[in-house]
């Protein structure tokens, strides 16, 4: 999946360095205006000399576990055919572990030791932007951005782009996706429900029954009680495997703003339905159904637990089915994971949220990289490796770890598009797809492979192409329109930026805290208090100024 979950850059943090100590890579106080060596403006041209950029990781093990044996990311596939292909060497100024990750970038941020081309989040452009410590990319797009990139950018009009420009120019390159992307659903396992001779769950009480009963019925059938109900990390608003499905279950939406009933927008970290939802949770560790450790594991860890079958639910999005469940399959092929859409609540549908922007990244260059084209060129590279014609050359097995790459943009309406174009090609029984789009192209052949027996492809044809799978699910619930939107969509507010980061911390330490009854759930009301006047009612009136400008 291709998405956040690679946490390549893209981390949370306070920078707390300065203009002058950010910027003291720079050559000069202005960018390099001599034109880049390189292929004629060719998108895909070939510098006449190595050039080399830097960059620095946050990187988990390879998704696919097919992966060659032995590949690092400076060794990685990508990583040499970019050598090859555009005579660019990356160098990576360091790699450490994802979860590290936040506290490495902070460092070097203070000490002004930043790469060359970085992929980071909207926060931490605005600060880099106000210092003043990003390359103007706009003659560097213009020149060399690929016809394909170019229209990746104008899918929404050129909307999310100019969030990205200051005085006309283009600081970063976005790279943004179907909202509904983000849609919440449950994945639950098929198997241990016939086992134990229950159905599928349509209410959130029939949810917690399920739940129960994989906790205290032995439903992997080993004789010992060491299963659990449903996979949450520590990290409770994440990018898998955390709680947002049950919060959304229940009406809450922490970390979100949604309509409130007048009008206004409310953050859904304050709101009752988040407090109800709370309780839940904390009856929910009482009686197992969450891991007593939840709040020492980070996702590798409760992944690890899914792997090992020691829980059989967790609420998540599309893509679980090419990662980590089958792992699950590869291991158990008797292992049956199921969709469901989010369960019912005091009788009515539920909706999941989705964002109004779902932004991954925003690939920048630092001020002062005499080749910032580079950044772009490197875009149009990884877009070009997705091409049918190197299908057979970029897997894992070849050492190809497409989540240790960056810089990555994608198109934003990839999944919709394949999914109709593949499955029209399926049921009109074509041998050959009518698409020029290269996912639809790829996904074709997985699909005809899966179906003619290939179980190895089960995950990728799961996830992306079953009408029954992730993809699919999706589909029904746009069809549907059981969605709440995240209405704020701007650049972080000035008070964002200021407290946003020790707001989220007290959040997720009083939650937590909450839920495994180390603190009573009936002190809601004054985390509440403490968190608007930390700063909390100024943002909120900061949105509602963004909100009322931009509707």
């Amino acid at each position: 999946m291709k998405n956040k979950f690679s946490l390549v850059f893209l981390v949370l943090l306070m920078v707390i360095g300065t203009t002058l100590a950010a910027c003291s890579k720079e050559t000069s106080s202005e960018d390099h205006k001599k034109e880049p060596v390189s292929g004629d403006k060719d998108p895909l041209g070939k510098y006449k000399s190595p050039i080399t950029v830097t960059e620095v990781l946050g990187y988990g093990k390879p998704e696919d576990s097919k992966t060659k044996k032995g590949v690092t990311p400076q060794t990685n596939g990508y990583v040499k055919k970019l050598k090859e292909m555009l005579n660019i060497d990356v160098k990576y100024d360091w790699t450490v572990a994802n979860e590290q990750f936040e506290q490495k970038f902070s460092l070097a941020v203070a000490s002004g030791d930043l790469p060359d081309i970085m992929a980071i989040d909207m926060t931490q452009f605005e600060k880099f932007k106000k210092q003043g410590i990003l390359s103007d990319l706009t003659d560097s797009y213009n020149d060399y951005a690929s016809d394909e990139i170019k229209s990746f950018m104008e899918f929404d009009g050129g909307k999310t782009l100019d969030l990205f420009k200051q005085d006309g120019k283009i600081l970063g390159i976005p790279s943004f996706e179907d909202p509904y992307m983000s849609t919440q659903f449950l994945w639950i396992r098929k198997d241990w429900l016939n086992k134990l001779n229950l159905s599928v769950p349509e209410s959130l009480e029939d949810l917690q029954k399920v739940a129960q009963a994989f906790v205290d019925k032995d439903p992997d059938g080993n004789g010992k009680k060491d299963t659990y109900g449903v996979a949450f990390n520590k990290e409770l608003i994440s990018w898998g495997f955390d709680t947002r499905g049950l919060f959304y279950t229940m009406g809450a939406y922490p970390d979100a703003w949604v309509k409130g009933k007048d009008g206004k927008l409310v953050p859904g970290e304050t709101q009752p339905e988040t407090k109800e939802t709370l309780q839940l949770m904390n009856s929910w560790y009482k009686s197992g159904i969450i891991d007593k450790e939840f709040a020492l594991k980070d996702t590798d860890k409760v992944v690890e637990d899914i792997v090992a079958g020691k829980v059989g639910i967790s609420f998540g999005e599309w893509w679980y089915p090419n990662w980590p469940l089958n792992i699950t399959k590869e291991q158990n092929p008797n292992t049956d994971w199921v969709p469901v859409e989010l369960p019912t609540y005091k009788g009515e549908q539920t909706k999941s949220l989705i964002p109004s922007l779902r932004l991954g990244q925003v690939i920048v260059v630092r001020k002062g990289f005499e080749h910032p084209e580079a950044a772009i060129k490197m875009i149009n590279f990884y877009q070009e490796l997705q091409k049918p014609k190197y299908s057979e050359e970029i897997k894992a097995e070849n050492g190809y770890v497409y989540n240790w790459y960056q810089p990555r943009i994608y198109k934003p309406d990839d999944f919709k598009q394949a999914y109709q174009e593949v499955n029209q090609a399926l049921d009109n029984k074509a041998e050959k797809i009518d698409s020029t789009h290269p996912t639809s192209i790829n996904l074709f052949e997985v699909a005809n492979n899966y179906l003619d027996g290939d179980q190895s492809k089960w995950g990728m044809y799961f996830s992306r192409v079953s009408k029954d799978g992730g993809w699919g699910t999706v589909e029904r619930i746009r069809e549907k329109g059981n969605v709440v939107v995240n209405e704020f969509s701007g650049s972080p507010t000035e008070t964002m930026i200021s407290k946003g980061g020790s707001l989220a911390k007290m959040r997720d330490e009083t939650y937590i805290k909450m839920i495994m009854g180390s603190e009573p759930v009936e002190k809601f009301d004054e985390f509440v208090k403490s968190w608007n006047a930390l700063g909390g009612k100024k943002i909120t009136d900061e949105v509602n100024e963004w909100y009322k400008e931009h509707n």
